[in-house]
C-alpha cells in the first residue's frame, strides 16, 4: 500500500475547547472532559453548538456509513447479494464476536478474497469472552478480528466490482478510495480537496474536517428524501440493516452505538470513531449531533453523548434510564461505595 500525501489544514497548536463534563470527589473537582459539539441539520447550518466545531479534526471511524455508498451505487452491493448482516457490519466497528467474525468471512468467501488479503491489521477481539477463547485455543487473533474488517470487506467488493487490483485498494488514489472520498465529500458539503487525509489505525485512508461538516453528513444520511434515488435507497437500506441487526453495529460488551441502536428501535443511528469522535443522525428528522472530546476518552464521551441526546429530546425519559450506565451520574469505586459523579455542562 502505498502512503498518501497527508492534506491538513495549517494550524498552530490544538484548539481550545471548553469543560464539557467535570468528575467530582468528595465535594471537589477532580478531572475535567474538554471538547466541542454541534447540533446540525442538512443545510449545513448550525441549530446549536459549543467548542470549535469548526476546527478540523479526523473523523477516523464515525465516517463508515458514508464510505459504504459507492458499494451500493457501483452495483457490488447488488452483485455480490450483500446480505443486510453484512451490510451492518460493513458499516461497524465491532468487537469480534462470532457473529461479526462469521459474517464477515462468509463475505470474503463469497467475493473470492482470502482473509490475508484484508489491509487491517491483527487486533485482539474487543469482547473479553471472544478474546478469551483463543487466547485458551491458543489462537492469535487474525485480520477478520479486526474491529475495522467489516469495513474492509466491504472495500474489497467494491474493489472487485470494479475489476480493480486487490492489492491496492486502500491506496488514496485507488479506484474505490476515489468513489469513497467523492461520496464523503459530497455528504458533507466539501470539495474533496478539502478533506483532510491521513492513515487510519486499520491502514485505511481517514478523512480530517469541521465537526459542522461530519454533523451535516449524518442529517442529510438520516433523512435522505432529497438525495438521489440510488443515493436515497442506499442509505435506507444502511439505516434498515443497522435496525435489523443492532449488535453487528458494535457489540455486547459496553458498546453506546448497539445500545442506542436497541433502545431507540433504530430511530436513531449513531457512529463512534477512535479519538472520542461521535456523530448519531435523527431518522427522518433533518437533525445530528456531532461531538469531539478532546482526550479521546470513552468516559466524558458516552456521558456527553446520551447526556445532549436527553437534553435535545432525542431520547424520551424511559431511553435515557435505559441508558443510564453510559451517563455515570453516580461514581462507585470497586467495594459498591458512591464515591463521585459525572456532571455534563
Amino acid at each position: 500500500m502505498t502512503s498518501p500525501n497527508v492534506e491538513l489544514r495549517s494550524v498552530s497548536r490544538y484548539p481550545d475547547a471548553p469543560v464539557l463534563a467535570s468528575v467530582w470527589r468528595g465535594g471537589e473537582v477532580e478531572s475535567v472532559h474538554r471538547g466541542s459539539w454541534c447540533l446540525m441539520d442538512g443545510a449545513g447550518r448550525v441549530l446549536d453548538g459549543v467548542g470549535p466545531w469548526d476546527q478540523s479534526f479526523f473523523a477516523r471511524s464515525s465516517t463508515k456509513a458514508l464510505q459504504a455508498i459507492p458499494i451500493f451505487e457501483s452495483g457490488a452491493a447488488s452483485r455480490f447479494k450483500l446480505s443486510d448482516m453484512e451490510i451492518a457490519l460493513a458499516v461497524s466497528s465491532h468487537n469480534a464476536e462470532p457473529c461479526h467474525v462469521t459474517t464477515a468471512r462468509g463475505l470474503l468467501d463469497r467475493i473470492g478474497v482470502g482473509e490475508d488479503e484484508l489491509g487491517c491489521g491483527p487486533q485482539p477481539p474487543g469482547d473479553p469472552e471472544a478474546r478469551a477463547v483463543l487466547i485458551s485455543n491458543n489462537v492469535p487473533p487474525g485480520r477478520v478480528h479486526n474491529n475495522c474488517s467489516g469495513k474492509h470487506a466491504g472495500f474489497l467488493a467494491l474493489t472487485k466490482h470494479l475489476d480493480a487490483e486487490v492489492a491496492s485498494y486502500l491506496d488514496f488514489e485507488s479506484a474505490s478510495q476515489t468513489l469513497i472520498r467523492d461520496a464523503v465529500a459530497d455528504f458533507t458539503g466539501l470539495g474533496p480537496e478539502e478533506l483532510g487525509r491521513a492513515i487510519d489505525g486499520c491502514s485505511a485512508p481517514t478523512f480530517r474536517m469541521p465537526l459542522s461538516a461530519l454533523g451535516t453528513a449524518f442529517a442529510r444520511f438520516t433523512s435522505p428524501e432529497g438525495l438521489a434515488a440510488e443515493r436515497r435507497g442506499a442509505c435506507e437500506r444502511i439505516m434498515t440493516s443497522v435496525q435489523r441487526y443492532p449488535v453487528l453495529l458494535a457489540g455486547r460488551s459496553r458498546r453506546l452505538d448497539t445500545a442506542l441502536v436497541e433502545v431507540t428501535g433504530g430511530r436513531l443511528f449513531p457512529k463512534i470513531g477512535a479519538e472520542a469522535v461521535y456523530v448519531v443522525g435523527v431518522h427522518g428528522k433533518d437533525r445530528a449531533l456531532a461531538v469531539k472530546v478532546d482526550d479521546g476518552g470513552l468516559r466524558g464521551l458516552h456521558a456527553v453523548v446520551v447526556e445532549l441526546l436527553r437534553r435535545f429530546g432525542f431520547l424520551d425519559s424511559a431511553e435515557a434510564r435505559a441508558l443510564e450506565a453510559y451517563r455515570q451520574n453516580t461514581l462507585r469505586n470497586w467495594d459498591g461505595v458512591e464515591i463521585g459523579r459525572l456532571e455534563v455542562h
